[in-house]
C-alpha cells in the first residue's frame, strides 16, 4: 500500500516535469502559471500547453504559502494595474459634484497583492484609446480597472482582448466587462426608511441622468419601489437635472420645489444647499437634507455612503483573480459585485 501511494505521488505532474519537457527553467514555469508578467508570449504558450497536456494541477495550499513567502521577501512590486480614467471636460462630469473611486484606495489593495497602480486619463494631453493601447502593451500591463467619467466613453473604444479587466458602475455597458458597483436601489430605500422614521413624508430625489444611468436605474427604481407603499399624495416625482453641470439647474429645481413641495431631499452636496437658502428654506428646520453620495468630508450632512474603499478592493481582487487564472478579454459571463451602501446620520435631518 505504501509503495502504491509512493508511485501515485511520483506520477503527479510537477513544475519540474513541465520545465524538463519544454526546456525552460522551473522559475519561468512558476512565473507563467501564477500569471506573472515579463514572460515572452511564446514561452507562456509553450508552458501552458504542456501543463494542459500532462494535466498539471497546482496545490492550493502550496500556492498560498508561496504567495506569503514572496510577499515577505519582495522588495519591489512585480507588476502594474492600470486605472483608466476619462478627461472630457465638456461633459460636465469632472467637477466637485461627482465622486469616483479614489486611486489611493485602489493602490492600497493592489499593493497588498504585490501590484503597483498607474493612472491614465483618456483625453488628457492627447491620450487616445489607440495610443493608450500601445503604452499598455509596451509596458507589459495586463490588468486594467476602468472608471468611466464621461458621456462619450472613450474607454469603450479600447481593445480589451489582451487584458484582465473590470469596470466601476454600469456607465459602460459595451463591452460588458466584470463590474463592481454600489447598490443604490438599496441606498435609496434605506435613506427613505430613515427619513420616514424621523417623520418625513414627502421625500424627493434630485440627481442627473448620468447618475441614474451609472447606477443602472438604482435611484429611480429604488424611489419607485419605495413609493408604491405610500399614499399617492406623498409620492414626489424624481427630478432629473437637465444638465450634468449642476450649477445650471436652479430654475428647474425651483419649479420642482414649488410644484411638489417635498419635506426631505436626497440630492447633491453642491449648489442645492445654496438654492434652498435662496428659497427661504433651512435644514433641518424646514426641510430634511440627505447627500446621495456621501463621503467622510461631508460631515455636516446625513448621507448614503457608498463605501468606495470596498469597491476598490473588489475591483482589484477581480483583476488579480483573472490574472492568476490566465483569463483575458471580454468575459462570456461578466461577474457583477454589488457593495451595499451605509446610512450615515447627520445634522441636516431631524434627530431620530
Amino acid at each position: 500500500m505504501c509503495y502504491a501511494n509512493t508511485m501515485a505521488r511520483q506520477e503527479t505532474p510537477t513544475l519540474k516535469d513541465i520545465a524538463r519537457t519544454t526546456g525552460v527553467s522551473i522559475m519561468t514555469v512558476s512565473r507563467v502559471l501564477r500569471g506573472a508578467p515579463k514572460v515572452s508570449p511564446e514561452k507562456r504558450e509553450l508552458v501552458l500547453k504542456e501543463a494542459r497536456r500532462i494535466g498539471y494541477q497546482p496545490d492550493p495550499h502550496l500556492m498560498r504559502m508561496m504567495q506569503a513567502v514572496r510577499g515577505r521577501k519582495q522588495k519591489h512590486l512585480r507588476a502594474v494595474i492600470a486605472v483608466i480614467r476619462e478627461h472630457v471636460p465638456q461633459d460636465g462630469l469632472l467637477g466637485a459634484s461627482y465622486q469616483y473611486v479614489p486611486v489611493e484606495d485602489i493602490r492600497r489593495r493592489a499593493h497588498g497583492h504585490g501590484y503597483g497602480v498607474e493612472e491614465f486619463f483618456l483625453g488628457r494631453d492627447g491620450l487616445t484609446p489607440r495610443r493608450l493601447q500601445k503604452i499598455l502593451h509596451a509596458r507589459g500591463i495586463e490588468g486594467v480597472i476602468v472608471s468611466p467619467q464621461s458621456m462619450q466613453l472613450p474607454c469603450s473604444r479600447l481593445d480589451y482582448s489582451p487584458f484582465a479587466s473590470v469596470t466601476f458602475g454600469y456607465a459602460m455597458s459595451s463591452p460588458a466587462l466584470h463590474m463592481c458597483a454600489g447598490n443604490m436601489t438599496l441606498g435609496i430605500q434605506t435613506a427613505a426608511e430613515q427619513l420616514q422614521a424621523r417623520g418625513y413624508r414627502r421625500i424627493g430625489v434630485a440627481v442627473t441622468r448620468w447618475i441614474v444611468n451609472r447606477s443602472q436605474f438604482g435611484y429611480s427604481g429604488g424611489l419607485f419601489h419605495w413609493q408604491q407603499g405610500l399614499p399617492e399624495q406623498n409620492r414626489v416625482p424624481l427630478l432629473l437635472f437637465p444638465n450634468n453641470d449642476i450649477s445650471q439647474g436652479f430654475e428647474p429645481f425651483a419649479r420642482w420645489m414649488s410644484d411638489h413641495r417635498p419635506d426631505a431631499l436626497i440630492t447633491f452636496d453642491t449648489h442645492v444647499p445654496g438654492w434652498l437658502r435662496r428659497l427661504g428654506l433651512r435644514f433641518p428646520e424646514d426641510i430634511g437634507y440627505v447627500v446621495h453620495d456621501w463621503t467622510p468630508r461631508m460631515n455636516g450632512f446625513a448621507g448614503i455612503y457608498q463605501q468606495r474603499d470596498h469597491l476598490a478592493a473588489a475591483a482589484v481582487d477581480l483583476v488579480v483573480t483573472q490574472l492568476s487564472q490566465h483569463e483575458h478579454g471580454i468575459p462570456e459571463v461578466p461577474r457583477q459585485i454589488m457593495i451595499p451602501p451605509r446610512w450615515v446620520d447627520g445634522p441636516s435631518i431631524r434627530a431620530a
